[in-house]
C-alpha cells in the first residue's frame, strides 16, 4: 500500500514538473508580465504546507517517544521533558522559518 501510494505522488509531481514546461509560453513575458510569478505562489503554498505537515509529525513522534520514555522510566521525566521542550522547539523554529521564507516569495509576486 505504501509503495502504491509512493508511485501515485511521484507521479503526480513528476507531471506537474513536466506540464509546467509544456504550457509555458512567451506571451507573457512579452506583455510587460512575469511568466514564472504563478510558480511563485504556488511554491509558497506547497512550502508551507509540506513544513507545517512535517513538523507536526516531528513534533507527535517527539511527544510519543518522550511519553514512552518516561513511562519506562518515571524518575527520568524532568530530564527528558527538558530535551523534548527544546526539540519541539527546535522543531517549530523550522515550521516558522517556512512560513517566513513563504512570506517573502509571496512579497515578490506583486
Amino acid at each position: 500500500m505504501a509503495k502504491q501510494t509512493l508511485r501515485v505522488v511521484t507521479t503526480t509531481f513528476a507531471f506537474l514538473l513536466v506540464a509546467t514546461a509544456a504550457f509555458a509560453q512567451e506571451g507573457g513575458a512579452a506583455a510587460g508580465g512575469s511568466s514564472h510569478m504563478w510558480a511563485l505562489a504556488l511554491a509558497s503554498g506547497f512550502g508551507i504546507g509540506i513544513a507545517a505537515f512535517g513538523g507536526a509529525l516531528a513534533q507527535g513522534k517527539a511527544a510519543v517517544a518522550a511519553l514512552e520514555g518516561v513511562a519506562r522510566n518515571p524518575g527520568a521525566g524532568g530530564r527528558i521533558q527538558t530535551l523534548m521542550i527544546i526539540g519541539l522547539a527546535l522543531i517549530e523554529s523550522l515550521v516558522i522559518y517556512a512560513l517566513l521564507i513563504a512570506f517573502l516569495l509571496q512579497g515578490k509576486i506583486h
